[in-house]
């Protein structure tokens, strides 16, 4: 199979660039694009936030449906995450069924949120077997410049946080925010250029190697750990963006802070 020319001519010029450890836009490696977060911009969610990422605009949505607890699981309620990219975020986004790279950036997003446990599923159930709440997290790009998995995940804990429990609605109570215990960032690496940095943009994205996704805690423990595409890093490669990504995500971790603040 032929290799398109253009991704290999970028290749070959992020490549150039590494060897004086710079980026196609003047960043150095670890350095974010401006980053900015927003809530309570959509009027019929529950909860909502809005992520800019240099170009990159991201929404985030949250729904509440009742449900029939599992039979296996009879006092937990659920969480469901999906991402949605269209072909207005981009090029290389089509119309129709999800595709992988879009169920990917869902799936990849959902492990970090329920492995934190930033939602207690029991505290969902109404009555044990019967009924229980199920939360909705909808994710959607507006602009794709690289590095959705950030966007995403950031614009989801923030929405969740301001999420409010439609209880009134459904006639059992009165509505009540949705609680959330902690708040789980996700810090996205890529190799660009034989060397990983931080929040790729596009052209990286298309001119670059595999990459990492890591969701961290409050408390600087790993809730997930995602490797996309192919490739390998070493162990001093991983301490370097481990210790890198523990920074990061408290810089973001105070910026929703900030954005959720009543």
């Amino acid at each position: 199979m032929s290799i398109p020319l253009v991704p290999e001519l970028l290749r070959s010029h992020l490549s150039k660039l590494a060897e004086t450890d710079m980026r196609i836009d003047g960043r150095s490696r670890f350095e974010s694009r401006e980053t900015t977060l927003e809530t309570g911009i959509l009027g019929n969610a529950e909860g909502s936030a809005r992520v800019q990422m240099g170009n990159t605009i991201v929404l985030a949505g949250v729904k509440f449906q009742l449900m029939t607890p599992y039979p296996d699981r009879p006092t937990q309620g659920g969480l469901m995450c999906s991402a949605e990219v269209r072909p207005v975020a981009g090029r290389g986004w089509e119309a129709g069924p999800p595709s992988a790279e879009s169920i990917e950036l869902g799936r990849v997003v959902d492990r970090g949120i329920r492995e934190s446990g930033c939602i207690d599923v029991d505290e969902l159930c109404i009555i044990p077997g019967e009924r229980a709440w199920q939360v909705i997290l909808d994710l959607f790009a507006v602009s794709d410049d690289g590095n959705l998995f950030d966007a995403f995940a950031l614009a989801g804990i923030a929405a969740l946080r301001t999420a409010i429990v439609p209880a009134e609605r459904f006639e059992i109570g009165e509505d009540y925010p949705l609680p959330v215990s902690k708040t789980p960032i996700m810090c996205s690496y890529h190799k660009v250029g034989g060397r990983y940095v931080l929040d790729a943009d596009k052209r990286e994205e298309t001119g670059g190697d595999e990459r990492i996704h890591i969701t961290l805690g409050d408390d600087g423990h790993v809730h997930s750990l995602q490797k996309g595409l192919k490739g390998i890093f070493s162990a001093a490669e991983f301490d370097e963006i481990m210790e890198h990504a523990l920074t990061r995500c408290a810089e973001l971790r105070e910026l929703v802070d900030n954005a959720t603040k009543e």
